[in-house]
């Protein structure tokens, strides 16, 4: 499974957005600066997470977005999942958009079924809090002597 572009900007839009809480509203333009996230998309997408929960907005000139729930909240795999659908693996068996010559025959369904808990155990198993202070320990260890 690859996770898109547009999911991997959200995230990291939620990350900046989670580093920031407790210190107003994030505009767009700090937001895309200090991702490398191009500012329309952005927009975009910041919209998109408004309306299903993951975000608030403040309007005005010095309105922007805040994170909508707290960071511990929030999973790598809920976002996934909303912006680019159910976590799968290679293949599906009988969900398979295509004939498969080996519908109900396949040796490799179960591995496939196996690669996808994996991933959904990982995904759903991480939040943003989780990868701040992730974050917050790999620059302590830089710092460290």
């Amino acid at each position: 499974m690859n996770i898109s572009v547009k999911c991997r900007y959200a995230l990291w839009a939620l990350l900046e957005l989670a580093r920031r809480r407790g210190n107003g509203v994030a505009q767009i333009p700090e937001i895309a600066e200090a991702q490398g996230i191009p500012p329309r998309f952005l927009e975009n997408i910041l919209n998109e997470m408004r309306r299903s929960g993951f975000v608030e907005s403040r309007r005005g000139k010095s309105g922007g977005f805040l994170l909508a729930r707290a960071p511990a909240s929030v999973t790598v795999g809920e976002v996934i999942r909303h912006i680019d659908g159910e976590i799968g693996a290679v293949c599906e068996g009988e969900k398979t958009p295509y004939q498969c010559r080996l519908e109900g025959k396949c040796v490799l369904l179960p591995l496939w079924r196996q690669a996808k808990t994996a991933l959904e155990k990982i995904y759903d198993g991480n939040t943003l809090q989780d990868l701040l202070d992730a974050e917050q320990r790999a620059r302590a260890s830089d710092y460290a002597i």
